[in-house]
């Protein structure tokens, strides 16, 4: 492989890893446009390693244009730690949403979380105080729990709704609570609760209540998160694989022109 040979190569690897870069930016911004405010946990380290990639792209595209070696170098350096970073997040990925699964209720076409059920981090996180009421600040703010009533106009289509971890977990008291429902967004409250769960005592009808100081609304958005996390790592492990047959590619074209370099 000549140097021309060389050149054209890592040109073309780095017009891939720009075109790879965009893909990554449109993925981060399907995430805002399909995410509330108060779910966009990962959008912004999504578009950050998007930019990344974009900008190493430019400068190995760059130094292949110009034949500069510096900036080849500095090119397959920076692509390294990108894959290395990219191969940690995603195990730490894996490993902090490998637990928590939900349970099944006779009777619900949906499941119910408890916040035991899911590791350490999230546990740390969901009970810090600033950070839940951030969050149940959002929670409060957004529709997924006053759009219910409009969903399911009688209480037969609610019971027999398929809820989200979020609505499961923050806009009813748990099932195990044996309070009635009189529609999508009312419990009868006048009835003793014939579970001792903390959660029972404190839902409420109120929208700006319901059960957002509840542990089973924390395990309804660690759910969430964590299904959120876990589409990000499989994405990131494509973005993996495809960045390391570009690396290696690009890794012996640099190797070629160094030799064609050093024969010339």
């Amino acid at each position: 492989m000549g140097i021309g040979t060389s050149n054209f190569v890592i040109r073309w690897i780095n017009f891939l890893t720009m075109l790879l870069a965009i893909a990554v930016i449109i993925f981060g911004v399907w995430m805002s446009t399909h995410h509330d405010s108060c779910r966009r946990s990962l959008t912004l380290p999504v578009l950050g390693l998007g930019a990344v990639i974009f900008l190493v792209s430019i400068i190995g595209f760059l130094g292949a244009l110009k034949g500069n070696s510096i900036l080849l170098w500095i090119y397959l350096i920076m692509l390294c730690i990108i894959l290395v970073a990219i191969l940690v997040f995603t195990v730490l990925a894996f490993i902090i949403t490998n637990n928590g699964s939900g349970h099944s209720v006779p009777g619900l076409r949906y499941k119910e979380y408890q916040l035991q059920d899911y590791s350490s981090w999230f546990l740390k996180q969901l009970n810090n105080t600033k950070n839940w009421n951030r969050l149940k600040n959002c929670l409060v703010k957004t529709d997924d729990c006053n759009n219910l009533p409009k969903k399911y106009k009688t209480i037969k289509q609610y019971k027999s709704a398929k809820l989200t971890a979020i609505e499961a977990g923050c806009c009813r008291p748990p099932s195990q609570c044996g309070y009635p429902a009189v529609n999508a967004s009312f419990y009868d409250l006048s009835f003793h609760p014939i579970s001792s769960d903390k959660d029972c005592k404190l839902y409420k009808n109120s929208r700006a209540t319901k059960c957002y100081n509840c542990d089973s609304c924390k395990a309804g958005v660690a759910q969430y998160m964590k299904t959120e996390w876990r589409v990000v790592a499989i994405f990131n492990i494509i973005l993996f694989v495809v960045l390391s047959m570009i690396y290696f590619v690009g890794c012996c074209a640099r190797r070629s022109a160094a030799r064609s370099h050093s024969k010339a």
